[in-house]
């Protein structure tokens, strides 16, 4: 009796012990795993092992060649500025006109009832530019259309060089074509100094403006600024970078 009860008490104090090792072992490591997966969102497990799938470009793979030029820049030295020589009898190539600089205008009259629309102007010119516009506001009250003093009301950007002549050709091969009801240029909207403006009813015809995330339609006034004395000038220059001018 008394070796069936040590055998007993033993066999007692074993059990547990054997039982009890696995259990612990189990209750140690379900905890740690717990404790390390706590806190994680279901799918970034791949973003820890592989980095690289989600690696962005490099500053310097989004930088231009040094030796970059523009289409519509090489087109004016290699065709526009003899044609320009031949038509007009220049002596000296710098007396050639050319673009100097393109401003695009952007008017939002919905601005007076929400100040936020003005900012989507922006961004949308900004989209279309490639170049931070500048807003801008009103430099005196007019209570008959609800306008306050510095109240933006719109926004505006100057291109020049490299960005501009991208802006032309984008304008002339993409952004025109796309116009409803388009039959050509007014060829009169110049300003005797050769400065041509006009005007656009739906900024959505670029490109680079989604139509489905636009918050509306929005008109620009698009001003090219030339070098050029005289409007015959001015015209012959803008008819050479094919600016589809009505008969």
């Amino acid at each position: 009796m008394a070796d069936a009860k040590k055998g007993g008490g033993k066999g007692g104090a074993k059990a547990p012990a054997k039982g009890g090792k696995p259990a612990a072992k189990g209750g140690a490591k379900a905890p740690a795993a717990a404790a390390a997966g706590k806190g994680k969102k279901p799918g970034t497990e791949t973003a820890h092992r592989e980095p690289a799938v989600f690696a962005t470009a490099s500053a310097e793979s989004l930088v231009a060649p040094k030796d970059y030029a523009p289409r519509l820049k090489r087109y004016y030295e290699e065709v526009v500025r003899p044609k320009l020589i031949e038509e007009f009898g220049y002596k000296n190539p710098f007396e050639v006109p050319t673009i100097e600089k393109i401003v695009l205008n952007m008017g939002v009259g919905e601005a007076v009832n929400d100040t936020k629309k003005a900012t989507l102007a922006a961004a949308d010119l900004g989209l279309i530019a490639g170049q931070k516009p500048v807003i801008t506001r009103a430099r005196h009250a007019i209570s008959t259309f609800k306008v306050r003093e510095n109240m933006p009301i719109g926004a505006k950007v100057t291109l020049r060089k490299t960005r501009m002549y991208e802006f032309l050709d984008r304008l002339v091969t993409i952004a025109l074509p796309r116009v409803r009801d388009f039959r050509g240029l007014n060829p009169k909207s110049f300003d005797g100094r050769g400065n041509f403006a006009m005007g656009i009813k739906e900024h959505i015809v670029f490109p680079e403006i989604d139509y489905d995330k636009a918050e509306s339609i929005l008109g620009m006034d698009i001003i090219v600024c030339t070098t050029a004395r005289s409007d015959n000038e001015a015209r012959a220059l803008l008819r050479a970078f094919n600016f589809p001018f009505r008969q």
